[in-house]
């Protein structure tokens, strides 16, 4: 296997790691149970790439055949299962810490999915169309994390906190420039992810917002 095709696969990989962490989390926290937890786990991780592949034509989505990110994910929230079980007559004690490394997670998690979104359209020929790339790398980085909120009844996390779409965005930018001015697949890897990262986490611990309207209702 070539250097990119190791690069496209451990990010791959570890997004779905990620994301499988951050949904199973997330469902425990909804109180919801082993199959909820599962299934939350499993579309958290692999539900951007699903969209993807729709977007792309690509029948039926890899999701679908490509049982290795299934597994991964699968055994991921199972995982995340048995140690929260394992400490749950102190996890209320941990729910801070927790959410903590579940924010560390999805940060993780939209960084990868978002780039490896942006590679399979320049890898499937769209490399001269920005558009494309960058809205498909943005897609597939929150999906995934749309579908979990609206599963367990919250409005999506990228609507409405944290400038979690213009990480993405910002990232897909920065991946597709770097790669067009370098054709270094690694260096437009590595850096699209580490912007991503850097900007949901500072925007996490210093509350950074996108402008809202303040109603009349909020305000009193």
């Amino acid at each position: 296997m070539e250097i990119t095709g190791v690069i496209f696969h451990v990010t791959e990989l570890v997004g779905t790691v990620a994301f499988a962490v951050s949904g199973a989390l997330i469902a425990i926290d909804r109180r919801l149970d082993l199959f909820g937890v599962l299934f939350l786990g499993i579309v958290t991780a692999l539900g951007g790439g699903t969209i993807r592949d729709i977007l792309l034509g690509t029948f039926p989505p890899r999701a679908f055949y490509s049982y290795e990110y299934l597994a991964v994910a699968f055994f991921t929230a199972v995982a995340v299962f048995i140690v929260v079980w394992g400490y749950r007559t102190r996890y209320a004690r941990f729910k801070t810490p927790m959410e903590s490394i579940n924010n560390i997670f999805d940060a993780i998690g939209l960084a990868t999915f978002s780039v490896v979104g942006s590679q399979i359209a320049v890898a499937q020929g769209y490399g001269d169309n920005a558009f494309l790339c960058v809205f498909l790398g943005m897609t597939t980085g929150i999906g995934g994390g749309m579908m979990r909120d609206v599963l367990s009844k919250e409005v999506p996390f990228v609507f409405k906190k944290h400038i979690y779409g213009v990480a993405s965005l910002a990232g897909c930018v920065a991946y597709w420039v770097i790669l067009r001015l370098t054709a270094h697949e690694t260096a437009a890897t590595l850096s699209g992810v580490f912007l991503i990262i850097v900007i949901r986490l500072c925007a996490t611990v210093f509350r950074w917002n996108l402008p809202r309207i303040p109603l009349q209702e909020e305000q009193q």
